[in-house]
């Protein structure tokens, strides 16, 4: 199956100079845990809540930081005609239960989660790829040092 096939079409966009404030008030709106960020018409980020938590409120920010200051600018992501197969066992490796998806032209079209893939017929393979991603340690970090 491809990633096409299963990922969420319907994507808000932060920018980076949102503020923390207004991120946080948009995932709530939509009941999400992460945003992607778009610059010039680019993907140049994802905020997650765990961001806002730790990055931001545990270092003091204030509510009317831009996001700037603590999205994740290494984004890791898929492409839309990929094999569900290959992504998932990329999100265990890399311990990630969300990517945002682009087409060949480098475009944002979507994103997929661990759920978009085990409720789209691939079970016992994110069940595998959930396992890889609860170990401890791995290479994301939540600080900026």
């Amino acid at each position: 199956m491809r990633i096409s096939e299963c990922m969420s079409h319907d994507v808000r966009l932060a920018r980076p100079s949102d503020t923390i404030q207004s991120v946080a008030r948009m995932m709530a709106n939509i009941d999400c845990g992460c945003l992607p960020v778009q610059e010039n018409d680019r993907l140049a980020g994802m905020i997650t809540d765990r961001d806002i938590a730790i990055r931001a409120i545990a270092e003091g920010k204030g509510p009317d930081t831009p996001i700037s200051e603590v999205m994740s600018r290494d984004v890791m992501y898929c492409y839309e005609d990929d094999d569900t197969e290959d992504v998932l066992r990329n999100m265990g490796d890399i311990k990630l239960r969300r990517l945002p998806v682009l087409n060949r032209d480098k475009r944002l079209v979507g994103i997929i989660s661990l759920s978009d893939l085990a409720t789209g017929g691939e079970r016992p393979r994110a069940g595998e790829a959930l396992q890889h991603i609860a170990e401890p340690g791995g290479p994301h970090t939540q600080t900026l040092h």
